[in-house]
């Protein structure tokens, strides 16, 4: 790849190369991210003032920034200490005051000697119906005046930093700033009427107006597609690289597969045909598989993941299936056993609860390929979990996992395929963003036999009500969750919400009838309390949100979310997810504490008029923000600094079409474009891909 290009270099030296910047403020431009002059051209300006010179002030509407010559009248000192120093000021049409605090008298009238003509800017208010500038921002003589600009950008600060000193250091780092060779199509750039990326950076740094701070603004939209490009290429590399490692042929014979279906009561969705296909083909190609499995809730996943791991043991090989919870990995041991038993094929779950003899069985039957299926939690990571052959590994919620437990995964087997499942219905912009090294199938298809699930919102104070509704629900033998609240960050706080809430359920149901389960729990009692539920010895299972994934209990349809209003769409998308799986009909009831603020109602009632995970997500994306629904900084989504995922998700998709085009045309980035490429990518910061092309 060779080093960084040398036109790049004054943006990588030190801030204090910058003019009025030393080591403090530096400091300053640190907690803004800011460390190198390059950080400085991505801080854009948020707000724009408009100083443009009028006549008067007259007819101006207070609060209101004014630019205005004035003649300077008398001077008015303080009647008492730290009282107003007023100055009368009179302009073409009208007089007003200029007011300072706790500055000495002569300097001000050197500042404004009665009789004189001087430029003023800054925010008129009205203070008992007279009108005034406190502390003008400027004070200027009118052959001075010139040099102040129409239009002065606002840039994020921190305490400490001014206005003044963050715009200079910006000027500064912008003169530094190089002609660089044009990486985006030359097509694109055209069609889109965006401006080369030097006048792209200077224009984003001299707003004329509200318009310039808009998403769709050229120089805006130019600067964010720079960074969703540069983070594609970086992901295309990835792929690439993957592509370019060994993988295993593992062809599928069907002969395992056909027992399954023949066994099932229903016929497969399209959608679920549809991401078998697609998945067997990765398999039985020479390279390995990374593959995304997204389908919303009750969507057909785990079919499809049997499926897939059915592939690996027809072709001689093994599989393993990793969920993040304990209890995920014994539910998806007790929903695959029976299928995996018609197809005659030994499958075992391992977890962190396996000690002594048993575990140790396990791992021999595991080695010697006796055990064609593995199913668990991390444990699968441990040194002494060896495989006869790993040929696919699955990972369920996956973003629960950090990357490097998925890569410690796939290192088990050096060349295993690997295909990922997520229940969380991800607009595409963020599916792309976090995985768009992934190749992705989508099941947009329910299974015939779902019952669409009635939503419903209620009050709080309804409360004995539905607590009547439930037990007239539990006599005629239905089952149902009751989610408590999360209170606050402390779990402790939520086990006391949990407990109270089962101590009056019980005593209003009868003994015997309400199961609890919470996060505190140990694993053994956990399990045993949802087995209980499972089975239908207890009608009420009242939990914290450790149900929110992949819990399957048919016969509950039934599912009141206390306090809704605290949790986030996706959340209460999930957990309505858990009620609608039999033929019953099912509903859910979300209580709320009135009134609702604005936000809150907005996600109830999307959430109240639909069932579709893939819209719920886009609405999510809008009132919440990017880095908000994925929930973890270490979840690898980016932090894009123009880029806007929520207003700009078509740029990312038309991103990710031209880095993989780039690639297939260039592979090593050697042509023009492909040079100019590489200095996006330094310019970006985007080290991973700059070592992928240097191993490459």
């Amino acid at each position: 790849m060779g080093g960084r290009p040398e036109p790049l270099f004054p943006l990588f030296a030190g801030l204090d190369t910058l003019p009025g910047v030393g080591a403090r403020t530096a400091k300053l431009f640190a907690a803004l991210g800011v460390e190198r002059p390059r950080d400085l051209l991505f801080l854009l300006p948020h707000a724009v003032i408009d100083r443009r010179r009028r006549e008067t002030v007259r007819g101006v509407n207070p609060p209101e920034v004014v630019t205005v010559e004035v003649v300077v009248g008398g001077h008015f000192p303080p009647a008492r200490k730290g009282g107003p120093y007023r100055i009368h000021v009179v302009d073409a049409a009208t007089e007003f005051q200029l007011v300072y605090f706790n500055i000495a008298g002569a300097r001000l009238k050197e500042l404004l000697p009665t009789g004189q003509r001087r430029v003023i800017s800054g925010k008129l208010d009205l203070f008992d119906g007279m009108a005034q500038i406190v502390h003008p921002d400027h004070v200027l003589r009118p052959e001075e005046a010139g040099n102040l600009p129409a239009h002065e950008p606002v840039y994020p600060l921190t305490a400490g930093l001014t206005q003044r000193v963050v715009a200079k250091a910006a000027a500064a780092a912008l003169e530094r700033a190089p002609d660089l060779p044009e990486w985006i199509d030359a097509g694109l750039k055209a069609r889109e009427g965006w401006p080369d990326w030097r006048n792209a950076v200077a224009a984003a740094h001299a707003p004329d107006g509200p318009a310039a701070f808009s998403p769709a603004a050229p120089a805006r939209q130019r600067l964010a597609y720079d960074e969703l490009m540069a983070h594609q290429l970086t992901l295309a590399l990835a792929r690439a690289a993957r592509r370019k490692a060994p993988g295993l042929v593992t062809q599928a014979t069907g002969a395992l597969q056909a027992r399954v279906l023949a066994a099932l009561d229903y016929a497969p969705t399209r959608a679920q045909e549809r991401a078998v296909a697609e998945i067997a083909a990765d398999m039985a190609r020479p390279e390995r598989m990374n593959r995304l499995l997204q389908g919303d809730v009750g969507a057909g996943k785990t079919l499809v993941a049997l499926m897939a791991l059915l592939i690996a043991v027809e072709a001689g090989g093994q599989g393993a299936l990793m969920a993040p919870t304990e209890i995920l990995a014994r539910q998806h041991h007790a929903n695959l056993a029976p299928l995996a038993a018609t197809a005659g094929v030994q499958l075992a779950v391992l977890t962190g609860r396996d000690k002594g003899a048993e575990r140790t069985a396990k791992l021999a039957a595991l080695a010697s390929g006796e055990i064609g299926i593995l199913v668990g939690t991390h444990a699968l990571f441990q040194r002494d979990v060896a495989f006869a052959d790993l040929r696919l590994a699955i990972i369920d919620e996956q973003h629960r996992f950090g990357v490097a437990q998925r890569m410690a995964l796939g290192a088990k087997g050096r060349q295993a395929d690997v295909l990922v499942m997520t229940a969380t219905p991800i607009p595409r912009s963020l599916a792309l963003a976090q995985y768009g090294d992934m190749d992705v199938s989508v099941l947009d298809e329910k299974p015939p036999g779902r019952t669409p699930v009635q939503t419903a919102l209620v009050s709080s104070d309804r409360m004995a009500e539905v607590v009547e509704h439930l037990r007239r629900a539990v006599t005629e033998g239905r089952q149902a969750y009751w989610v408590c609240p999360l209170v606050e960050e402390s779990e402790a706080v939520d086990l006391t919400a949990a407990e109270d809430r089962f101590r009056h359920l019980r005593a209003a149901l009868g003994d015997g009838v309400c199961g609890l389960v919470h996060g505190q729990m140990p694993g053994v009692e956990k399990d045993a309390a949802m087995a209980d539920f499972a089975a239908g010895r207890t009608r009420v299972l009242v939990a914290t949100t450790v149900i929110e994934v992949g819990v399957n209990v048919p016969n509950a349809s039934i599912m009141v979310i206390e306090r809704a209003e605290t949790f986030g769409l996706a959340q209460l998308h999930q957990l309505r997810g858990r009620v609608g799986r039999g033929a019953t009909a099912s509903t859910c009831l979300m209580l709320y504490l009135a009134p609702l603020g604005e936000a809150a109602r907005r996600r109830l009632t999307v959430l109240r008029d639909s069932e579709d995970g893939f819209r719920i997500a886009e609405e999510d994306l809008g009132l919440r923000g990017a880095g908000d629904l994925i929930g973890t900084a270490q979840s690898g989504l980016p932090r894009f600094r123009v880029a806007d995922l929520e207003r700009q998700a078509g740029l990312m998709a038309l991103a990710q079409t031209d880095a993989r085009k780039l690639l297939a045309d260039d592979p090593d980035l050697s042509g023009p474009r492909g040079t100019a490429a590489r200095a996006l990518l330094w310019l970006m910061e985007q080290d991973k891909a700059i070592r992928l092309l240097s191993v490459g």
